[in-house]
């Protein structure tokens, strides 16, 4: 540990001279902090659903702690591993600008943090600002391993809409009776699908429509005529969700640490991975109100925790609680149309204060399908009818290496990865109207794509109907995106890109691509290292959708990774 916290320290040293020695000379209350936090990853008992379970946590808490810092600061956060697997942590959303080393993904840009050893995380928030997450990143242990980022505007500036009376966080996340790393073990030794949650949870309770769980649901005291900030986070693992409140109405301002026009509407949509700053103001008779969370799964074929977790909004005040808070209806859990309306909805403010710059002379184009689909099992002896149930970017399931990618990259290590990931598939068919003459087996690669530094990006995700058709999350590690263009069917290049929306898109780093349909992004390739992209559902994850890009060094030290490792 002495060497890489010397190490630490050294690089620290060098960002904090070449980065912050101009604003030295600002006055001392505009000087962004470094902030030290000591995460402890050890075994913990919960009890949820009338059974007592002992689960992977950190500092004893589920969700985890809140990062709470601004606009310009870092966070030093030591990581010590008591568990029984190794672990490692990702940065939700953060850019970690030249800085992959301590992005997170296991076998990506480091090995696992072992059991019994720790590590500690540099992390530089320079560009977002709002709500984002932290997760653990090694298997399905982010079900348990995860917590709040909250990324207050800098000293000196304010929010772009009005000062909420407070602000709260929502976590919404899974819960599995079972232990969860052997939920996925079995799934993998057998080629089947793994087991679904028992429960959604509200800031880690399932809430009262569940057994056992009425006395301990999630409860948010409110003031009448207030508004709220509530900071709501996605950590479910394997479904999309839809979040409401009885009787009230939402005003979404942010996602994925960037603000938005604002949208007043009934529900939200959100995807595995995603986050949204939402207004809610305390306008209805005082009473209590279900705050509501329900699944969105469009998949065909496939089983999924098809079940409805509340808190409660609860009003204070003199009157006589209701033996029921008041419900409200979401959009059903086969509704894509709904969440594709919601998304389609979402703008950037693309204002003085908060400029956009959206890419429009593009030098990479990419084709990406994102597909379900089966391994072959010797003597057809898996789960899946024989097989192994896999699933695929453009048909190549990525396999990790035991090399870490960024080390393999910097050390000029052969045989680890290739640099042959497509910029289309090589079988080009009807995408969201059968298989055609693709096969459903996928081939498994460590396939990466190389950009070079100051690419133009232009990537659409295309769903398929191999095997089965289900919406997919889409993460980048590294950078936000601009979402240009959303749509259903095959994407056209001939008459799509008319309608795309380079004006004023919204800029993420987690968009969902619809079942049956396609979503565009851009991005400008200027932060150098190796970033994993894939798809945010935990079983897709580690199936094989995924793939790494990796951005060479620009011109100068400003556009070159900062160290060559640790």
């Amino acid at each position: 540990m002495g060497s890489q916290l010397s190490f630490i320290l050294a690089f620290f040293g060098l960002f904090l001279l070449h980065k912050l020695v101009p604003i030295m000379f600002q006055s001392q209350t505009t000087q962004p902090k470094v902030h030290y936090y000591d995460f402890v990853l050890k075994d913990s008992n919960f009890t949820r659903l009338c059974s007592t379970k002992s689960m992977l946590t950190v500092n004893e808490s589920f969700p985890g702690p809140t990062i709470r810092v601004r606009k310009g600061d870092t966070a030093i956060v030591n990581v010590h591993n008591y568990g029984r697997y190794g672990v490692t942590i990702h940065w939700h959303g953060v850019k970690q600008p030249r800085n992959p080393w301590y992005d997170g993904p296991e076998n990506i840009t480091q090995c696992a943090i072992r059991p019994g050893h720790n590590f500690t995380y540099v992390v530089f928030f320079t560009e977002e600002e709002g709500t984002l997450w932290w997760h653990a990143h090694s298997d399905w242990t982010r079900a348990t391993v995860h917590g709040p980022i909250i990324i207050l505007p800098a000293l000196g500036t304010t929010y772009p809409f009005p000062q909420p009376y407070e602000e709260h966080t929502i976590v919404l996340g899974s819960w599995f009776k079972g232990d969860v790393m052997s939920i996925i073990s079995e799934a993998m030794y057998t080629g089947g699908r793994p087991n679904t949650s028992d429960a959604h949870t509200i800031n880690g309770q399932p809430g009262d429509l569940y057994p056992c769980s009425n006395q301990t649901t999630y409860r948010l005291k409110v003031k009448p005529g207030k508004t709220y900030l509530l900071r709501i986070v996605n950590a479910v693992m394997d479904v999309e969700i839809f979040f409401g409140i009885a009787n009230h109405n939402l005003t979404v301002v942010g996602q994925d640490g960037s603000y938005l026009k604002p949208v007043t509407t009934e529900y939200i949509s959100t995807a595995s991975g995603q986050t949204f700053d939402v207004l809610v103001t305390t306008n209805q008779d005082p009473s209590l109100y279900y705050m509501i969370a329900s699944p969105l799964f469009d998949g065909e074929y496939t089983p999924f925790d098809n079940s409805t977790s509340t808190a409660i909004l609860a009003y204070e005040g003199d009157y006589t609680p209701p033996s029921t808070p008041v419900f409200r209806f979401l959009p059903g859990c086969n509704d894509t149309d709904a969440a594709v309306r919601f998304s389609k909805r979402l703008r950037s403010l693309a204002s003085k204060e908060y400029p956009i710059d959206v890419p429009k002379n593009i030098t990479t184009k990419m084709l990406i399908t994102t597909d379900m689909n089966h391994i072959p099992c010797p003597n057809k002896s898996c789960a899946a009818h024989g097989d192994r149930l896999a699933s695929s970017l453009s048909n190549f399931s990525f396999v990790t290496r035991p090399i870490d990618i960024l080390q393999a990259y910097t050390r000029n290590l052969s045989d680890i990865y290739t640099t042959d990931f497509p910029d289309a598939p090589y079988v080009i068919y009807n995408f969201t109207g059968g298989k055609g003459n693709a096969s459903e087996y996928t081939t498994p690669a460590t396939r990466v794509k190389m950009l070079n530094y100051g690419e133009e990006v232009e990537m659409v995700f295309q769903g398929t109907t191999i095997v089965s058709p289900e919406t997919h999350p889409m993460h980048l590690h590294g950078y936000s995106f601009y979402v240009v263009g959303l749509g259903y069917w095959n994407f056209d290049y001939g008459s799509d890109p008319v309608s795309f929306n380079l004006i004023d898109p919204p800029k993420v780093n987690t968009i969902m691509v619809p079942s049956k349909g396609w979503v565009a992004i851009r991005f400008v390739a200027n932060n150098p290292g190796t970033w994993l992209m894939h798809c945010h559902l935990a079983r897709h994850l580690i199936w094989g959708m995924s793939t790494v890009l990796i951005v060479k060094n620009g011109p100068s030290n400003d556009t070159t990774l900062c160290c060559t490792g640790l």
